[in-house]
């Protein structure tokens, strides 16, 4: 049967089939993956992505919330290598999966749990090489965003703190199916050597940073008055500024 024709697609779980070969192929040459390869791909849908990488590289595993797909997937001859895991990818650690380490990450992933995703790559970094996600183009652009434009944000900043981010490129509506009402983008992501941030400040980090940007038109005096700030930062930061005048650097010296 055709998955496309078939297939009951879930708003929930963001599902969006690529199904313009030019397209995947271009993933692929981005991608660029090699015989010694473990891939980890998250959300694979109707495999069309699996199918041209599987052959490519040493191993891969495929973590698929939908058991509908799941058990498509399961029964493609072309797939037999592929390892299919069922289940939400939040909740899955890469070090208990079957692949060797560390892993590269291909992913189309849900648009409504984007940020969610790059937390959760963030949090193992261990465990993985690169990584190449599918997102919304408005949230890829924002990733990117330079300090004092209106994409500057939360995401810039956590994510600046432990992790290089490069635009590959833009991808219309209409190599989907269904068409999604928005362009897409893929982001390669690589951790830097030296996060700006140590772990066991990470969450800390987080909160800081997402407090400023909640009430991004304060000063941070204000948006951040319930913080203990160590007072050798208060005197290199003027804390009558804005969040978004902040670099990433700037915003890691506050924990």
């Amino acid at each position: 049967m055709s998955i496309i024709r078939e297939h009951k697609f879930r708003k929930k779980w963001g599902q969006n089939f690529l199904t313009d070969n030019n397209l995947l192929d271009k993933i692929v040459r981005t991608v660029a993956p090699n015989k010694n390869d473990s891939i980890l791909e998250i959300g694979p849908g109707g495999g069309a992505l699996s199918r041209k990488t599987i052959d490519l590289v040493k191993e891969m595993v495929a973590v698929e919330v939908d058991p509908l797909l799941v058990k498509y997937l399961n029964s493609l001859p072309e797939l037999e290598k592929l390892k299919i895991v069922e289940g939400d990818i939040l909740k899955k650690k890469i070090s208990k999966l079957d692949l060797s380490l560390p892993v590269r990450i291909i992913g189309n992933i849900p648009y409504n749990i984007t940020s969610l995703i790059i937390f959760w790559l963030i949090e193992q970094r261990s465990y993985w090489k690169d990584a190449f996600i599918m997102m919304q183009k408005e949230v890829a652009d924002r990733i990117i965003a330079n300090v004092g434009t209106k994409g500057y944000g939360r995401l810039t900043v956590v994510i600046g703190a432990y992790l290089n981010s490069k635009y590959a490129f833009t991808i219309p509506p209409d190599v989907f199916i269904p068409k999604p009402k928005v362009n897409s983008a893929i982001i390669c992501f690589t951790k830097k050597e030296r996060p700006l941030v140590v772990e066991n400040k990470y969450a800390e980090f987080k909160n800081i940073v997402g407090s400023a940007f909640n009430q991004r038109r304060k000063m941070l005096r204000n948006s951040l008055k319930d913080y203990s700030i160590n007072p050798k930062v208060k005197n290199k930061i003027d804390f009558s500024r804005r969040p978004e005048t902040l670099s990433i650097s700037e915003f890691a010296d506050l924990v």
